[in-house]
């Protein structure tokens, strides 16, 4: 199973490194993963912080079904139909995409 801390730590770090074309989005993205703790990846500068209180777009989901997400990114469509991930900017929100994948 996927571990959030892991994620935030190692591969979205390598992702972006990997990418550089990510940070054209110039937005962030405050993840709020209930019984994990909080980041924000600011893709203006590639820079992700633990323990942040805003973003452009605010992510929120329990740990248990966010790291589900992470093996399996096809269930973030069915976390958000049933509630279980939310979106505060739905149209940024359609960008994780390339983030996750």
């Amino acid at each position: 199973m996927a571990d959030t801390a892991g994620f935030f730590a190692e591969y979205l770090p390598n992702k972006i490194a990997a990418d550089p074309s990510l940070k054209d989005i110039g937005k962030s993205f405050l993840f709020d993963i209930e019984g994990a703790g909080k980041w924000k990846l600011d893709l203006a500068d590639g820079s992700i912080t633990k323990d942040a209180e805003d973003g452009d777009c605010v992510i929120t989901c329990s740990k248990d079904d966010w790291e589900k997400m992470l093996d399996n990114p096809s269930l973030a469509m069915q976390l958000f139909m049933m509630g279980k991930l939310k979106a505060s900017d739905l149209g940024l929100a359609t960008q994780l995409q390339r983030i996750l994948g």
